[in-house]
């Protein structure tokens, strides 16, 4: 069970790295239609629909990074409250119910969505017309990721129901790294 949780956990935290760098490609693509449009007044045809391509493919890809690094935002009413144990019962209840029917809904009309589009080689309706089939193709790989990753997340849940526990390979998530740096400040 533990071998398991460190590949999901190690796969999604490498993917979601390399893919947190496109970040940069859409920076500089915004860049370069500002500059052509406000600088150069010759706003280019192609650079709207590639950001936006972009940034679909950065935000589907890193979610299940977030994930890993407990970065998804959750209501923690009572959560904080409970014992470990409570937590975990909570967590698996939540998963079941929640998570898995959604990833699983979008996986089951995602496949077929991307399989479409890669057999008629769609392109978008602009005048630039891309090609969107590999960017329809990152919603199942993303979920798939995600789903991966849920399973991780159910695994760790229930070594706490076991007595275990699971300590991670890195020691602080991104999310309390930053909440360290932070700490102390006033706003």
């Amino acid at each position: 069970m533990r071998k398991c949780i460190r590949i999901i956990d190690s796969m999604n935290d490498i993917v979601g790295k390399i893919c947190a760098y496109s970040i940069l490609v859409m920076m500089l693509l915004v860049v370069y239609e500002v500059f052509t449009r406000r600088v150069l007044n010759q706003p280019t045809v192609w650079t709207f629909e590639s950001i936006t391509q972009v940034y679909g493919f950065h935000f589907m890809m890193v979610i299940p990074y977030t994930l890993l690094h407990k970065g998804i935002v959750n209501v923690d009413l009572l959560y904080g409250a409970f014992s470990k144990r409570n937590q975990a019962i909570l967590d698996l209840a939540t998963y079941a119910l929640f998570f898995f029917p959604f990833i699983l809904g979008v996986l089951f009309k995602g496949v077929p969505y991307a399989v479409t589009s890669w057999q008629q080689l769609e392109t978008s309706w602009s005048v630039f017309a891309p090609p969107i089939y590999p960017f329809k193709t990152v919603i199942p790989v993303a979920f798939g990721l995600l789903f991966l990753q849920g399973v991780s997340e159910v695994l760790k849940r229930v070594l706490i129901l076991m007595g275990e526990e699971y300590a991670p390979s890195h020691e602080h998530t991104p999310v309390e790294e930053q909440a360290e740096l932070f700490k102390g400040e006033t706003v």
